[in-house]
């Protein structure tokens, strides 16, 4: 899976490739995709490698030779794009079961397969991750209502919240959060981290828990929410 981002670079660097039969310049590739500056797009080129899409050939300058294209199977995603997934949250996410009507006491107090989604940054942002690796069971008194998922922390910015590196952050699916919530959030559609939201004027700040990482100030367009942090799982 790619995140959409990964999906446009990988597109564009291949219709440069067949029109002129040269990459585009780093420059062009940041222009393109409209990105501020050409560390994200070594982010991106870096991951588009090591999944296996592009190559980039040695001693050569802007030298990338495409490997092959996503799969264009399935039905697309109604604006024309495919092969691509532009969210960090896929597949079926774990429910809680109802205790209405037909369900028993028993079904009600079983624990609920919460899917892990991978890993989520309490750092620096890192590359939205897609792949489902495994699931946990959770008692379903530690979750409320909606769909949930899991992810595993990476980082130690948020540990004067008490997340810690190597916690698995259980997630309430959700795209929008009140001021103090703890959430995912999704970052040019490429980049996720788990933060403190607050709104501070027409802009979004992500604040860590930690004082040595900075506050990060975004504008609204730049930071899609994900969900919200309901509680942490660890081992010891």
């Amino acid at each position: 899976m790619l995140t959409r981002k990964q999906y446009e670079l990988l597109r564009f660097i291949n219709e440069r490739l067949k029109e002129a039969g040269v990459p585009p310049s780093f420059d062009e590739m940041k222009d393109a995709l409209d990105l501020r500056s050409k560390s994200g797009i070594h982010r991106l080129i870096t991951a588009l490698e090591e999944r296996g899409f592009i190559r980039r050939l040695p001693n050569r300058a802007r030298a990338i030779e495409v490997i092959k294209l996503p799969e264009l199977s399935g039905g697309g995603n109604g604006n024309g794009r495919r092969g691509f997934t532009p969210s960090v949250i896929e597949g079926t996410l774990g429910k809680v079961r109802s205790t209405g009507a037909g369900a028993s006491e028993d079904d009600g107090n079983r624990p609920v397969a919460v899917p892990v989604m991978g890993r989520i940054a309490a750092g620096t942002p890192i590359e939205a991750l897609q792949t489902r690796s495994h699931t946990i069971s959770v008692p379903p008194d530690m979750l409320g209502s909606g769909e949930h998922y899991a992810l595993e922390v990476r980082g130690d910015s948020m540990v004067d919240a008490g997340i810690l590196d190597g916690d698995m952050a259980l997630i309430q699916r959700n795209d929008t959060a009140d001021t103090g919530d703890i959430v995912v959030a999704l970052i040019d559609e490429e980049e996720a981290t788990l933060k403190r939201f607050r709104r501070r004027g027409a802009s979004i700040a992500l604040e860590p828990a930690n004082t040595s990482y900075e506050v990060r100030i975004l504008p609204p367009n730049r930071v899609r929410i994900q969900g919200k942090l309901i509680g942490l799982y660890r081992k010891y």
